[in-house]
């Protein structure tokens, strides 16, 4: 039993969103909608849901800034918004969900698979959400902090301090510049997605690199990092591969 709440002031958009919950979200058993922040407000204290479906792009203040006028968050947070890149990739950067307009009853359905595996974590949904605020505060995305959810807590770090990716299964085991190494739960496809715009290079199923730590390319197919790792190029992958380091001294 969970109660829901939905926080977007297109009245149109809220009523669509309450029809795919109410047809594909059982679990949602009690639902409310606001459509002003004053409402906003009012709600969070006496209904004091579970979840908030929060638009990001609402006239009076965004949701980021009525997450900051409200200080502690006692809720788990879906955010809902029409296409803002800065902002999907804070989210994105944060680990927290995001659904994108026009809504969709399957992605719906996902997301909320998702809260229901993490809503037992309550102090790593805290970290979640402030680091996607202190993202948030940045002027450009490479300064975002990355959050990585593990089995010991969520752990923050840059890309830039990331040497490189490896995928196992389902798992993704990070190796960093300070000799660190973290094991994530989520698969090298959703940080390839997120990464490759910051310098990184898909070069086999199982390994993703930072460019910037490439000591050497072997024509053979090997990748020598600067660290002296030896990492094989997929067949598929060498021609990409070659085509992205053409240009760089390596």
């Amino acid at each position: 039993m969970i109660k829901a709440l939905i926080i977007d002031d297109e009245m149109a958009a809220a009523s669509v969103l309450q029809l795919l919950i109410e047809r594909h979200v059982p679990e949602i058993t009690q639902l409310r909608l606001a459509t002003k922040i004053s409402e906003a407000h009012a709600l969070l204290q006496q209904f004091q849901p579970d979840l908030v479906f929060l638009d990001i792009m609402m006239p009076e203040k965004n949701g980021f800034e009525l997450l900051n006028e409200i200080g502690k968050v006692n809720f788990e947070i879906i955010f809902t918004t029409a296409f803002n890149e800065f902002a999907i990739r804070a989210i994105r950067f944060s680990a927290l969900d995001y659904l994108l307009k026009p809504l969709n009853a399957d992605e719906l359905r996902l997301a909320v698979d998702r809260f229901l595996e993490r809503s037992n974590n309550k102090k790593q949904s805290d970290a979640l959400l402030q680091n996607l605020l202190q993202n948030l505060g940045k002027k450009e995305a490479d300064d975002f902090k990355l959050a990585v959810p593990t089995t010991a807590g969520a752990v923050f770090f840059s890309p830039a301090e990331i040497i490189r990716l490896e995928g196992e299964g389902n798992y993704t085991r990070f190796f960093l510049t300070d000799g660190r190494k973290h094991m994530s739960s989520k698969t090298m496809k959703e940080y390839e997605e997120i990464l490759l715009q910051h310098y990184f290079l898909r070069i086999h199923k199982s390994h993703l690199i930072n460019k910037n730590h490439i000591d050497h390319y072997h024509n053979d197919g090997m990748v020598i990092l600067k660290d002296k790792t030896q990492l094989p190029v997929s067949r598929q992958r060498k021609q990409e591969v070659a085509a992205q380091l053409m240009n760089k001294k390596l």
